[in-house]
């Protein structure tokens, strides 16, 4: 007898499965069209209301009347770390300017407020600049009628790249993506297949539960890889959403996206698992997707919520993927520089995949 061949099988429900998913409007235009709303709107209003990051250099006066009134200015966000750290993301866009407050010995002023900004991040750069002239030209306006001046302000400008809404929003919507296909398309699916008695079925074959999953797996890959590069080159041309390597970083940037797509498509395998019928499905799935949605830098950096719920937007896996997705677009970062956001996104595979093959039920 001629041996089976589960590759074929494999191949066969794989082609099968994504025609399926093309044959589904709410599916493709769910993945496209979501993402892409969110890109054309911020892309039209340009930066929205993020942050100013302000790298504070370790030598600072930190005892100084323009710190300490600079501490308690909500949109101004002073994040201390090494100078040459500093330097860095000061090129890069990662921040937008750093601060250096020195006591004048002569007290003539009394105070030198040095600042960097760079062309990366020129509108940040130009709010920030603003908010020192509005905090110390009431001092030296006050002090000029016996003290000295308070504050004199130096300021340089370094060239780097312009870093734009669209740099931020992109490949968070982009993760968001793919954290739904994953979730909502692999939950709906298995449930559906199990309870219609589809996999019933398959089971009177000699086709191996393992092609039937991998089978899946490979059409939502396929699908959301296409949506990756829909969602790209749309952003890029239309928005010029920064691809610093070109073709590179957009080759980098889907394999990120297989990663962490599969990292997904574990929590949509769990949620089939617990779910009862497919009325259950989105509950538990939103559980899952909301909280990434709006906490794992989506729409805003996470340095901008609470010191509190920090820690929780830097345990969930969207955010390492969000994150790595930017280092490769923006700043030219190759796979192995987001080594890190690797390993947390497949320790969380490990993870949700253990959790799914104990609830998963194929009957």
């Amino acid at each position: 007898m001629k041996k089976y061949n589960n590759i074929k099988a494999t191949l066969a429900i794989a082609k099968a499965s994504f025609r399926s998913i093309l044959r589904s409007p709410s599916a493709v235009l769910f993945s496209l069209l979501f993402p892409l709303i969110f890109i054309v709107v911020f892309g039209f209003i340009g930066s929205g209301g993020l942050k100013v990051d302000v790298g504070v250099a370790q030598n600072n006066d930190a005892s100084s009347p323009i710190y300490k009134a600079l501490q308690h200015i909500q949109i101004v966000h002073l994040v201390e770390e090494d100078e040459k750290s500093m330097n860095q993301d000061l090129e890069k866009g990662r921040i937008d300017a750093i601060l250096y407050i020195e006591k004048n010995l002569t007290g003539k002023p009394a105070y030198f407020v040095n600042v960097k900004y760079t062309e990366a991040s020129k509108e940040k750069g130009n709010i920030f600049k603003s908010v020192l002239n509005e905090l110390i030209l009431p001092m030296n306006t006050q002090a000029m009628q016996g003290p000295p001046p308070v504050a004199e302000i130096k300021a340089t400008t370094i060239k780097g790249r312009a870093y734009k809404s669209i740099d931020f929003i992109l490949p968070g919507q982009l993760g968001f993506a793919l954290l739904s296909t994953g979730v909502f398309g692999t939950a709906f699916v298995f449930i559906s297949l199990r309870l219609t008695l589809v996999i019933k079925r398959f089971f009177a074959t000699p086709v191996k539960k393992a092609s039937i999953v991998l089978g899946e797996a490979i059409a939502r890959i396929v699908f959301a890889l296409f949506t990756a590069v829909f969602i790209i080159v749309v952003g890029h041309f239309a928005f010029g959403f920064t691809l610093i390597h070109g073709v590179t970083t957009v080759l980098n940037m889907l394999v990120l996206s297989t990663i962490g797509l599969i990292v997904f498509l574990g929590f949509g395998l769990a949620v089939s698992g617990i779910a009862k019928n497919e009325s259950t499905v989105p509950p538990i799935a939103n559980i899952i997707t909301l909280p990434q949605f709006l906490l794992s830098g989506t729409f805003f950096s996470i340095s901008a919520f609470p010191t509190w719920l920090q820690p929780i937007s830097r345990a969930l896996p969207l955010t390492y993927l969000n994150d790595a997705l930017r280092k490769v677009a923006f700043e030219g970062a190759s796979l192995w520089d987001v080594n890190h956001q690797i390993l947390i996104l497949l320790l969380w595979g490990v993870g949700i995949y253990a959790l799914a093959v104990k609830v998963f039920k194929w009957e």
